[in-house]
């Protein structure tokens, strides 16, 4: 699953448009160059312009970050690192 957090004032509120019942604003999701960064982002989110503005040179503003959360092991198993067991018999069980 991946979660984001949006930054509602960064965006361009002009690019909010409206379906046949509710309003919608176009993003795209972005891989972060060098994987996750200091708090643990994978990628940020940019609002979607139209292919002029992109052929213009023209960029979306980045307007929040996403993360990769991932279920099952608790987060301190997920985080030990493998360890080299001892040749002991003296454990009892």
């Amino acid at each position: 699953m991946k979660t984001i957090q949006i930054q509602l004032n960064k965006i361009d509120k002009s690019q909010i448009f409206v379906g046949k019942v509710h309003k919608y604003l176009n993003c795209t999701l972005h891989d972060n160059k060098n994987g996750k960064d200091e708090y643990g982002n994978d990628g940020f989110i940019t609002q979607s312009i139209s292919k002029e503005k992109r052929e213009a040179g023209e960029r979306g503003a980045i307007i929040g970050n996403w993360k990769e959360v991932v279920f099952g092991a608790p987060k301190a198993q997920q985080e030990l690192k493998p360890t080299a067991q001892a040749d002991d018999d003296t454990i009892p069980f």
